[in-house]
């Protein structure tokens, strides 16, 4: 029997991938490394999708493991190298405030070890690592999907070593590992569903609006007429890399899985403040006056609750070239929705949970 492997299940890109996968390889089981803290909720979500498709229950096994231990923390890995097929690696921590040490362990010698898991492996097919377009960091311009180095600097500790783990990624393909990478842009709820698990990106400014009156504040960096904001929903991620995962095409490629038309952060305040009904007053602030000021001046974080890592992706001097995931996507029916026809359903969700 075919095994797959997953890490960063009970998180919230795993807990949609993992049952799109079994439906598409019915031939095959699955094993989820789990920390042991997360175990509980593990068992609880794998309930949930397992009731609500019978068609693939009883084929996932989740194992107590850790990606930072040799062989992930797994008592028995000789026996899995000997069946595993192929890895989903989306194990990391994202956080944008994550100690430097903290992000090492994880996101880059987590990433090492999966590495070596998979090179040791003799029936592998395809390790899928799961990036981020903010490998980019600060570079200024065009980020094509086949840049990587481009001597770029980094906003914090989660970009640079989401960037090192890709680099150790590249490094092993060019060893010979088959693999494919992806990477998406600011990740938020379902379109259709506006289910999420995380309240970031868009939703602080979403909430900062929520709690003020008809006509609200809000404090402007840089200029937001210009400044694109690229944010996907998780279903397009999800359906994305389930689809592209499944093509032989597709070894070796690294896909950005961004808008190619994001909005600029003019657009996506706009479009937030119809969508909860309100009216905004812009204040523009300096970058360094408006971080300084959340992180110093007493009760401004605890009234807006942004943080001020987050300030810099409003200030972001990015583009995202995605043509090898729009190319690769083409007669899929798998198309970024613009952020405009989907923010209220995100709002109604964050609203009713």
């Amino acid at each position: 029997m075919r095994t797959i492997l997953f890490t960063g299940f009970p998180g919230f890109l795993g807990s949609e991938l993992l049952p799109r996968v079994l439906r598409r390889e019915r031939g095959s089981r699955a094993i989820c490394v789990v920390q042991r803290r997360y175990m509980t909720l593990a068992r609880e979500r794998l309930t949930r999708i397992e009731a609500a498709d019978p068609t693939i229950a009883g084929r996932t096994d989740l194992l107590e493991g850790d990606i930072v231990q040799p062989n992930l923390g797994i008592r028995d890995a000789e026996s899995l190298r000997g069946s595993l097929t192929s890895i989903y690696h989306l194990a990391a921590v994202y956080d944008l405030s994550v100690p430097r040490d903290v992000a090492m362990r994880v996101n880059v010698a987590g990433t090492e070890r999966v590495l070596h898991l998979a090179a040791q492996s003799p029936r592998l097919e395809r390790l899928h690592y799961v990036s981020t377009c903010y490998v980019s960091g600060r570079h200024r311009g065009v980020f094509r999907e086949t840049d990587l180095d481009v001597g770029q600097t980094f906003n914090n500790h989660y970009e640079e070593t989401k960037y090192l783990a890709e680099v150790a990624v590249r490094r092993a393909m060019r060893a010979g590992l088959p693999a494919t990478v992806y990477r998406p842009s600011i990740v938020v709820g379902d379109s259709i569903t506006g289910a999420t698990q995380k309240y970031d990106g868009p939703y602080f400014a979403m909430q900062w609006l929520l709690r003020q009156p008809r006509v609200a504040m809000m404090p402007v960096v840089g200029d937001p007429g210009v400044t694109e904001f690229n944010v996907v929903p998780r279903d397009f991620v999800i359906e994305a890399i389930d689809y592209l995962s499944a093509h032989p095409r597709s070894l070796g490629a690294t896909f950005a899985l961004a808008d190619p038309r994001p909005l600029t952060v003019r657009e996506i305040l706009d479009t937030l403040a119809e969508s909860v009904d309100r009216r905004v007053v812009r204040i523009p602030l300096p970058l360094g006056v408006a971080k300084w000021t959340i992180d110093r001046i007493p009760g401004v974080y605890e009234l807006m609750r942004i943080p001020s890592s987050a300030v810099d992706y409003f200030v972001h001097p990015t583009r995202y070239d995605t043509v090898d995931a729009s190319g690769a996507l083409a007669g899929s029916g798998i198309v970024c929705p613009s952020f405009r026809s989907y923010a209220p359903v995100l709002v109604r969700f964050m609203r009713e949970h």
